[in-house]
């Protein structure tokens, strides 16, 4: 591995459709909208962009298939200066993508269809295999499969490099996956479903929760929303940064914003307390910004 940053991220590309409403619906109910539009997203893509707007060189790594969507995606991470070399057009699934339907708060609930980005593996390691070994943070996510997971972070960890991930959406990783993580990020429901006890989404709770994932992972981040970001370590070191006071206009990508400079940070040589700082104040920016607003 160089000695120069790199941040890969290996992970879900989603074509979003975001809805705007007064409310979301409920069961059987139908709630009528007052605009909709097309976005980038997934979390991979999200994330990677974000690490690419500090300034660090980033490179994704997934799969789009060879439709409107996938161009529209690809189009997307080449604006923003995201290396998109290893993004793979995949013919036999389409594109992946999401709807987003947000309320009047500025709170949203989403339905992701996967598509391509379930066929991503070994066949996509092997391909960037280059590029891995080149890369300082590798950043992962829930939303491909846990064996191609797998295969990415055994690579890193025989290149040198440090694998962070967003274990988002909540679901258990396997046993083989997790000594190979060196960063965990969570948010409170996830944290749940990785220890096994009941968090409270305050300040407190995001730190019992990071204590308690730290006896399997040697670096735990837990956020709590508006309330801050907890994290704890295997040598007993602890940080707690409180949540900035900002309005809140969309929930919507804090997580990934927050993830992609924090990989960024990392990848330069910034302490943890710095890190974890900036990300969280950029992800309190996004969070203060309209969905119209936002590149």
């Amino acid at each position: 591995m160089t000695s120069s940053p790199l941040v890969t991220v290996f992970g879900s590309l989603h074509y979003d459709i975001a809805v705007f409403g007064p409310a979301r619906p409920r069961k059987g109910e139908t709630v009528a909208g007052t605009s909709w539009h097309p976005k980038f997203g997934g979390k991979g893509g999200n994330q990677a962009v974000s690490a690419a707007r500090r300034g660090v060189p980033t490179s994704m790594i997934g799969a789009v298939a060879d439709d409107d969507f996938g161009r529209f995606l690809i189009s997307n991470l080449h604006r923003r200066h995201v290396d998109h070399t290893f993004v793979r057009r995949d013919a036999s699934q389409s594109t992946g993508m999401s709807v987003a339907i947000f309320d009047a708060e500025g709170d949203y609930g989403a339905v992701i269809v996967s598509g391509s980005n379930l066929t991503l593996g070994h066949q996509d390691v092997e391909a960037a295999g280059e590029l891995l070994g080149r890369t300082t943070i590798l950043v992962l996510q829930n939303e491909i499969p846990d064996a191609a997971n797998i295969a990415a972070a055994k690579a890193i960890k025989l290149a040198g490099g440090r694998v962070l991930i967003n274990a988002a959406p909540a679901r258990a990783l396997s046993n083989e996956l997790q000594p190979l993580i060196d960063i965990i990020v969570v948010n409170a429901i996830e944290a749940e479903t990785l220890a096994g006890v009941p968090v409270v989404e305050t300040l407190g709770g995001a730190l019992e929760a990071a204590r308690a994932l730290v006896r399997i992972f040697p670096e735990v981040v837990v956020t709590a929303g508006g309330a801050g970001v907890a994290y704890a370590n295997s040598e007993g070191s602890e940080i707690v940064i409180e949540g900035l006071k900002i309005k809140v206009e969309s929930t919507h990508g804090a997580g990934d914003e927050f993830i992609g400079v924090l990989a960024a940070e990392l990848a330069v040589g910034t302490a943890m307390k710095n890190a974890l700082a900036r990300a969280n104040e950029a992800a309190a920016k996004l969070v203060a910004t309209k969905e119209t607003d936002r590149d």
